[in-house]
């Protein structure tokens, strides 16, 4: 509350959308009427670096199996500008396939999903895609490895486009008025962070993508 709310991402409010009602329709992924959301997310890092500070290592040694692991880059690989954290495309595949097989030599289930769109860039009231090439390599890797994949990429972008530009950078994205909260006495301006009204919209997207998961 003192330094980063109302800062949040989706893995923090993904616990309510998996009740016992809920996991109904999961129920080609999970074979149970109760699941714990672990979320081991952590800002600013990309394949590569998630991997160099040890907190796969951390992911992998707790898995056990038909655990899901939802995997999620972008945002930082493509920063080409910050070299601690920049991964070109063959480099984000080569992190995402091992992510994958190692996730999978555990006895658990990966699942892909593409970068969440940013509030930006809008075109005559449609939100487009700042990821560049970033959403298909996820999907390619995917396809290449018969990984589900959750293409968040568009259903975010579809989303904020029916909310309308104006809705979607006031309520979802990190763009404050200055002396609202104690974390940003200045206020601030931020097309890439979600407020928590945004962070549960896009974990609705996750558990409804979960939902049309080849049910195999």
């Amino acid at each position: 509350m003192q330094k980063r709310y109302p800062l949040m991402g989706w893995g923090q409010v993904f616990q309510q959308f998996l009740t016992k009602d809920n996991l109904k329709n999961l129920n080609h992924l999970i074979k149970s009427d109760s699941a714990q959301v672990v979320d081991k997310a952590k800002g600013g890092r990309s394949t590569r670096s998630f991997f160099e500070e040890g907190r796969w290592k951390e992911v992998l040694s707790t898995l056990k199996k038909n655990d899901l692991v939802l995997i999620q880059f972008g945002h930082n690989d493509a920063a080409k500008d910050k070299p601690e954290r920049y991964v070109d495309i063959p480099g984000y595949k080569k992190f995402l396939r091992m992510y994958v097989n190692e996730t999978r030599a555990k006895g658990a289930k990966p699942i892909l999903i593409t970068p969440v769109t940013r509030n930006y860039p809008w075109k005559n009231g449609i939100l487009g895609s700042a990821h560049g090439e970033y959403p298909q390599a996820v999907i390619d890797v995917a396809k290449e490895l018969s990984v589900p994949v959750i293409d968040l990429t568009t259903l975010s972008a579809d989303l904020f486009t029916s909310k309308g530009t104006d809705f979607v950078t006031r309520n979802y994205f990190m763009n404050l008025d200055s002396g609202k909260y104690v974390a940003y006495p200045k206020g601030q301006n931020d097309n890439t962070h979600f407020q928590p009204a945004g962070a549960k919209e896009i974990a609705r997207l996750i558990y409804e993508g979960l939902q049309k998961i080849n049910k195999k």
